[in-house]
């Protein structure tokens, strides 16, 4: 191996495509992985290495290279405006001039809603069905004569899918604190032009579904003929039951829950924690520098080892090595490992990191029990003054109201310390020694979710969803038959169906597709 001759190797030549078919689907990481020892040093490395002869030479690490390689990049493009722009492609926009009460008192000015449209609007105004999407997904369902690029659930709706353009009047918005059109964390305030970064307002599923319906409304569609979502659209779509039971002739909720669990609540903190330690995250306020990618792609691989499954990955990936050929390395080296580093590396800039922050933190309020609806009803009436003082003063928030809403959390000054429970003490009907399944739903989340009761509903879930486990559907699909719901489908496909764990509603064409189809008639 010749130092010198390596050293002059220009990126570009190790980022080169993989002629090989069979090598074809390998990411940039692995590229630079098989360089793996023929990589200039950084000053890092090169520093180590001065200090003094050791017994072993100092690891490269191209993966960590390249991370500054971007870094370098996107700073010289900053200069020329913000970096990166967000966009699905054309899409219709609604823009609502009336303020938004927000659940936690935030308030939207106004507003925008990105949308897209397939079928036809009958006469009666009674065949719309509301698509609801999952956290990072634009209005972009399906293709449109605007925007022909596939949609995210492109095979699912058409002429003789499961949701048949034929019959249905489909419609699938970004929603708000989205990037993709509708007004989020990247949007202007209209109160000063400049964009709201983290003076954005704290939001709620509910929050988003009730700009939805603003829409409806626009569009002179009174009553859906159903609402269906899958992930944290199948939340969305309970919440509409909930909110607006009257609106709503059918729901279907794909792998969703009613309620955010421990579980899946840590997976998303940790998404945001590692974003938001990005020092390019800069406190929400990056959109004229150089974007929080690394934080980015670390995120989106943590949220990739939650969609897919430990069966599928066991026999997609095993224990291979990207080259066996080559001596371990730190940076991406088996083939799981290149896979979420290339997921990372791709989505890293197609999102805005501050909708991730506020979607998911969204997800994670999210709560259809009794009591937490109670008590947000009761901020929301505290807090309907501000709609009227910003209606007289026609100015911001601040001035309607004659002072920021701050935030007021402060961190423990002791660390939390593990408590003996009893059953009694116990949140909800959660008995110590019981597996989720086992319990009966708590009474609680019963009453919320009582105006349901009338409402027909499929409920589906998975058998190797981890960020959705197939028990949080059965709490679903039991909680609406003790509302007295006598029209509850409860579907759960097993392992020996699907093996793509919570994505598999992006997926399984029969086994989602073909329940959906059937549900709506």
């Amino acid at each position: 191996m010749n130092p010198a001759r390596t050293a002059s190797r220009p990126l570009s030549r190790l980022l080169r495509p993989v002629s090989n078919a069979r090598t074809a689907f390998r990411p940039v990481a692995w590229q630079l992985n098989r360089h793996l020892h023929e990589q200039k040093p950084s000053k890092a490395q090169a520093a180590a290495q001065a200090v003094a002869e050791s017994s072993n030479p100092a690891l490269s690490f191209p993966c960590l290279d390249a991370v500054e390689s971007r870094s370098q990049t996107l700073s010289r493009r900053s200069s020329s405006g913000p970096e990166p722009s967000y966009t699905s492609g054309k899409h219709q926009t609604f823009h609502s001039d009336g303020p938004l009460l927000l659940d936690w008192g935030g308030i939207l000015p106004e507003y925008d809603i990105a949308y897209e449209a397939w079928g036809t609007l009958n006469d009666q105004r009674d065949n719309a069905v509301l698509l609801h999407t999952g956290l990072s997904a634009s209005s972009h369902a399906h293709s449109t004569a605007e925007n022909q690029k596939p949609g995210w659930w492109e095979k699912f709706i058409g002429s003789g899918r499961a949701i048949d353009t034929d019959k249905y009047f489909v419609i699938c918005t970004n929603v708000i604190g989205g990037c993709y059109g509708s007004t989020g964390p990247s949007s202007k305030d209209p109160a000063n032009g400049q964009r709201y970064a983290t003076r954005f307002p704290v939001l709620t599923m509910e929050d988003m579904v009730r700009a939805q319906f603003r829409l409806l409304d626009h569009l002179g569609i009174q009553k859906l003929y159903a609402s269906v979502g899958a992930s944290m659209g199948g939340m969305q779509s309970l919440a509409a039951g909930t909110l607006f039971p009257e609106r709503v002739s059918r729901v279907v909720s794909i792998s969703g829950c009613a309620r955010s669990h421990p579980y899946s609540i840590a997976m998303r903190h940790t998404q945001r924690q590692v974003l938001m330690m990005d020092h390019n995250w800069a406190r929400g306020f990056y959109y004229d520098g150089v974007p929080p990618h690394a934080g980015m792609k670390l995120a989106r691989e943590i949220a990739t080892v939650t969609y897919r499954s430990g069966p599928e990955w066991e026999q997609r990936f095993g224990r291979r090595r990207a080259d066996p050929s080559r001596p371990p390395a730190l940076c991406p080296d088996f083939l799981i490992e290149t896979y979420l580093d290339h997921a990372g590396e791709k989505w890293c800039l197609e999102y805005d990191p501050n909708s991730l922050l506020y979607v998911s933190k969204a997800m994670d309020l999210f709560d259809l029990g009794q009591d937490h609806r109670t008590r947000i009803n009761k901020v929301r009436e505290e807090n309907v003054h501000k709609l009227e003082k910003l209606a007289k003063s026609g100015k911001s928030l601040d001035a309607a109201t004659g002072a920021a809403d701050l935030c007021t959390l402060t961190l423990p000054e002791t660390p939390y310390q593990e408590q003996e429970t009893t059953a009694e003490a116990s949140p909800g009907n959660v008995t110590p020694g019981k597996i989720p399944s086992q319990i009966e739903p708590p009474a609680d989340l019963v009453a919320g979710m009582k105006p349901m009761a009338s409402i027909p509903t499929l409920v589906l879930g998975v058998a190797s969803d981890i960020l959705f486990p197939s028990w949080q559907q059965r709490e679903v699909a039991e909680t609406l038959r003790r509302t007295g719901n006598r029209n509850v489908t409860h579907i759960e496909l097993g392992e020996e169906k699907s093996l793509f764990g919570h994505d598999t509603f992006l997926l399984d064409l029969e086994g989602v597709g073909g329940s959906v189809k059937d549900f709506l008639g």
